[in-house]
């Protein structure tokens, strides 16, 4: 069955804070074998400009995917989360994540489509800074695989 499309727009509240910590940004760095050095050493990212290390651009989904468990689990919306796969990532950033944030998303249905039968569902994830600065947007969209017939 389609999800409803009243739900487009909709937004949840937003996740508690969380702190980026330079070991984390270093790990996330290594897991993905990105050696950046403004990655790991604060001198480094100091010269680039930057007030302490910075994330690699991919870190944020791990935050941002996280926030949007709300939209998926909610109940009202039904979609099938066993039946999901990833379907896309996008960001669009105003400045790079770095060590210290506290950062919160709110998460917001940004379209729900139907193709062949797939529900298709983009979340946008809006994070921004204990001051309530924009950092960066994320976008996630699901696909909902259709349920094969009997």
């Amino acid at each position: 069955m389609a999800l409803d499309q009243s739900f487009v727009g909709r937004s949840y509240p937003p996740t508690t804070p969380y702190e980026v910590g330079r070991e984390k940004i270093r790990e996330f760095a290594e897991a993905v074998g990105d050696a950046n050095p403004a990655y790991t050493d604060q001198e480094a990212a100091v010269a680039l400009g930057h007030p302490d290390v910075i994330a690699p651009p991919t870190f944020v989904f791990a935050i941002t995917f996280r926030a949007a468990g709300t939209v998926i689990r909610d109940p009202q919306l039904g979609l099938d989360y066993s039946r999901v796969v990833h379907g896309d990532q996008r960001f669009s950033y105003v400045r790079p994540v770095r060590a210290g944030d506290r950062l919160s998303v709110v998460s917001t249905i940004q379209t729900i489509k139907s193709l062949a039968g797939n529900d298709v569902v983009e979340i946008r994830g809006d994070v921004r800074d204990e001051a309530g600065e924009h950092v960066v947007t994320a976008w996630t969209k699901l696909v909902a695989r259709a349920a094969e017939e009997a």
